[in-house]
């Protein structure tokens, strides 16, 4: 049954995807601009105009364009970037740990602190503690991304200057690695000054991605709970003796976390989004903030290749999230 599950997953996965692929392509195509007009020189020909946009594959219908594109796409080829004259797979390869390392930083630092704040608002109860909690959470939850971003920058990059305001990591540390993923490779490689490094330079968008997820997950696990320990069995251990911290962490924490897992996924997905906004912000060197770039210069092989990542990423990340959350709830398993 778990098979099954899975499978029609993917089937609804590969359906979306190829949905997400001709809606792009056909937008990309009908609005207005012209992406070989913002190649040429003032002086080009009318055969040098038809050559390039020939080269680059613009010549064609609109079903034609889409056919080709599709047939090299199956075959891993994404086309050649207009803007940066690179082939497209190669510059989302070298984009992408970098976004997924600062989404994973995000999403951990959400969790860790979320989770710890709902335990600590479901164990104070209906106290000073709690309506200081829930004023903070509702703060948090009031301030976008972006706006974080921004106080960041000016306390800690301005008035205290302590954290580096732009970038991924020094040029000079980066190229000893001989991966992009320089989280891992610094840890495996025990090279603590690279990986200290980028903590520096992941903290601020760290914070200002996490900071809001973090209020969700403790509103959410904080009610889950909240429900939880009104449940007959949690009253039973607590009469029992059961101390308050052992009724959360051992009877109510283990069912108010299938809805807690299910939502933090939904708002994963918003936060890999989000990333283009702030890594704009921090100038990180994520595909975030290459997408601005891409549609600011009419880049139509790039846009269409991002776009399909980003498909890529929130598709598995649902199935994911839909899988673990089975497993957490038995009842769902052969749904």
């Amino acid at each position: 049954m778990i098979a099954l599950a899975v499978l029609r997953r993917l089937l609804v996965a590969l359906a979306t995807l190829a949905g997400v692929a001709i809606v792009v392509f056909v937008l990309l195509r009908v609005v207005p601009g012209d992406p070989v007009a913002m190649m040429i020189s003032p002086g080009a020909s009318a055969a040098d105009i038809a050559a390039l946009r020939a080269h680059y594959g613009l010549d064609g219908s609109l079903l034609s364009q889409f056919v080709v594109w599709l047939r090299y796409a199956l075959r891993g080829d994404f086309g050649t970037s207009i803007s940066l004259h690179r082939d497209v797979l190669s510059l989302l390869g070298e984009r992408l740990p970098a976004t997924l390392e600062l989404a994973t930083a995000a999403l951990e630092f959400a969790v860790i602190v979320g989770g710890a704040v709902a335990i600590v608002g479901a164990m104070a109860g209906r106290t000073w503690l709690e309506s200081v909690i829930d004023a903070a959470d509702g703060l948090l939850l009031a301030i976008p991304d972006f706006v974080w971003a921004l106080a960041l920058v000016l306390a800690f990059g301005v008035v205290w200057p302590l954290l580096p305001l732009t970038g991924r990591v020094d040029p000079s540390v980066g190229a000893g690695m001989s991966t992009p993923f320089y989280f891992a490779e610094s840890l495996l490689r025990l090279r603590f000054d690279v990986f200290f490094d980028l903590l520096k330079h992941l903290a601020m968008p760290t914070l200002a991605l996490g900071l809001p997820l973090a209020a969700v997950i403790a509103r959410v696990l904080k009610g889950a709970l909240n429900e939880a320990m009104a449940q007959d069995y949690v009253l039973l251990a607590r009469l029992k003796g059961m101390s308050e911290f052992r009724l959360v962490m051992q009877e109510a924490l283990r069912n108010a976390i299938g809805p807690t897992l299910a939502l933090t996924g939904v708002q994963f997905t918003f936060l890999i989004g989000g990333t283009v906004i702030i890594e704009r912000i921090f100038a990180y060197p994520g595909i975030g903030n290459m997408a601005i770039e891409a549609v600011i210069n009419r880049d139509l092989p790039l846009i269409q290749g991002l776009v399909l990542v980003f498909a890529v990423i929130f598709i598995l990340i649902n199935i994911a999230v839909d899988l673990l959350v089975a497993l957490f709830n038995p009842k769902l398993r052969y749904a």
